[in-house]
């Protein structure tokens, strides 16, 4: 038996804006173990990306922390990362929502929050169109480069339908899956060995 098989290793792309990184099944660090992260910059400034699918252990929602929106039905908000928790970030597809970054792929992240406000105080629809976040993930100049030479993270492209459409507790698991062979293998690599 070729024993390789069992050895992670990054697929050594590198990132950019509208790209994501996978987690290594090796990767334990308690923001990102088993995280799907999308890159909205990374360049020689440093890196800066939104972690896709970490949920809060005491649920969030927008209508807690936007008393605008306290009637609406509840909207969630997810973990964005370590950073600035403090602030909110919300990718989307609304194309012309004034101020909005464009990630590619029909994605576009932040704009004009007050006429978002508005947009779903008139009864626009919310899910498969916008997804809430609290802080970000950050890395200094090279860092990033670092812990994908050190296997840390695998860097695969995406869709709008993978990170609004679908259930964020198994973005980590398809997105491993979209990568191929060998990563479909690793995808089932169990998050805690100790407990098999």
């Amino acid at each position: 038996m070729d024993m390789r098989i069992f050895q992670v290793h990054s697929n050594k792309a590198l990132p950019h804006a509208g790209s994501i990184l996978i987690a290594s099944p090796l990767l334990y660090d308690y923001h990102f173990a088993r995280s799907v992260i999308l890159m909205v910059t990374h360049n020689i400034e440093g890196s800066m990306g939104i972690v896709m699918n970490k949920n809060f252990r005491y649920h969030v929602s927008l209508n807690q922390l936007v008393p605008r929106l306290a009637s609406m039905p509840v909207i969630p908000v997810f973990k964005g990362g370590p950073v600035e928790r403090d602030t909110i970030f919300f990718l989307h597809v609304l194309g012309n929502l004034e101020g909005a970054l464009n990630l590619g792929n029909g994605l576009y992240l932040n704009g004009d929050f007050t006429a978002l406000q508005q947009y779903i105080l008139n009864g626009n629809p919310i899910e498969g169109y916008v997804r809430f976040f609290s802080g970000y993930a950050g890395w200094a100049y090279k860092q990033l480069e670092k812990e994908i030479d050190d296997d840390s993270w695998m860097v695969g492209e995406t869709d709008k339908c993978h990170l609004l459409d679908e259930n964020y507790r198994d973005l980590w698991f398809n997105s491993m899956n979209d990568l191929g062979n060998p990563y479909r293998l690793w995808a089932t690599y169990p998050q805690y060995p100790s407990c098999n």
